[in-house]
């Protein structure tokens, strides 16, 4: 696979696994900018005055799932949220609901007269200029590994008056993480291979990866070293050479079509049959609730699966 390949692939799949972070489908993102505006006008028709936080100085847009849960966490109060099939807080029950998080209704948006919007920097480059367009400010958070989500936290507390909140999330993943190098203290470090997979495709994750990073953290050691990237492209008889432990499939986008994809790939590409992880059957689906593709507030259960997955 050359390298033009290897960046288009990446592109798509960045874009499809920002659609994951809203929980809609990739079918349905086009629909979603088209319809938004007019739900919106419906749901102020409809009493969403009644449902309308108290007026305050800060008056915030969430446009991911991940950022959601975690401004409800900090009791921050917001006044728009992003259209997804998850189940978000309570506490933003009502609210408008803005689209896709790659393709947020900027009309939508406008409406709301935020003083902030939020999305994370894996969207950043896609994004930054149609907001700019809109006229639109809007802050993008890093999520790429635990301790930038932390230092993310702690800003976020500062900024909004937090600390205290903040501090009490932070300190749930310092002691998660002193629990889990004491479980792996003196244990061989596994070798993994991690592989992110979309509807028809997939890459390897890297360390840079968020999942890569949760691996690290569990005593995993990534057979993909060197790379600054987040995902490089799959060649296989060099992944079979480097001859991992355990493999991690994620699958995101349609996650019963790409555990689907990869169950046919394994069968039918005769190479994975000579992996050490295949034949001693060490080969887990990642659950795709736990396992983003940016860091959340499930970052605790996800590392308590990994372990059970690396050390069983």
């Amino acid at each position: 696979m050359n390298k033009i390949t290897t960046i288009l692939l990446a592109a798509l799949l960045l874009l499809t696994l920002a659609a994951c972070a809203s929980g809609t489908s990739p079918e349905s993102d086009s629909s979603t900018a088209e319809t938004s505006s007019e739900g919106a006008a419906a749901q102020q028709s409809e009493g969403q005055q009644e449902t309308k936080p108290e007026e305050s100085s800060e008056r915030i847009v969430s446009t991911t799932v991940a950022i959601t849960e975690l401004m409800d966490a900090l009791e921050v109060e917001l006044v728009g949220i992003p259209t997804s099939v998850k189940n978000l807080p309570e506490r933003y029950e009502g609210l408008t609901e803005i689209g896709n998080p790659m393709n947020p209704d900027m009309e939508l948006v406008r409406m709301l007269k935020p003083t902030e919007v939020l999305s994370v920097t894996t969207l950043a480059y896609d994004l930054t200029p149609k907001f700019e367009r809109a006229g639109i400010k809007a802050e993008f958070l890093d999520f790429t590994s635990l301790e930038k989500m932390n230092e993310t936290i702690e800003a976020l507390g500062q900024k909004y008056g937090r600390e205290q909140q903040a501090a009490e999330i932070i300190e749930k993943h310092r002691l998660k993480q002193e629990q889990i190098e004491t479980a792996i203290a003196g244990k061989s470090s596994p070798s993994v291979l991690i592989l992110m997979g979309i509807p028809g495709s997939y890459l390897v994750a890297t360390e840079n990866s968020y999942i890569g990073d949760l691996v690290k953290r569990a005593g995993g050691v990534n057979v993909v070293q060197g790379e600054t990237v987040e995902y490089v492209a799959s060649n296989t008889e060099h992944l079979q050479q480097a001859n991992p432990d355990i493999i991690l499939r994620a699958a995101h986008g349609l996650p019963d079509e790409v555990v689907k994809m990869f169950d046919k790939e394994f069968q039918r590409n005769d190479i994975w049959k000579h992996f050490e992880a295949v034949k001693q059957g060490n080969v887990y689906d990642l659950e795709e609730t736990l396992f983003g593709t940016t860091g959340n507030l499930a970052v605790n259960e996800a590392l308590d699966e990994l372990i059970g997955m690396l050390y069983k």
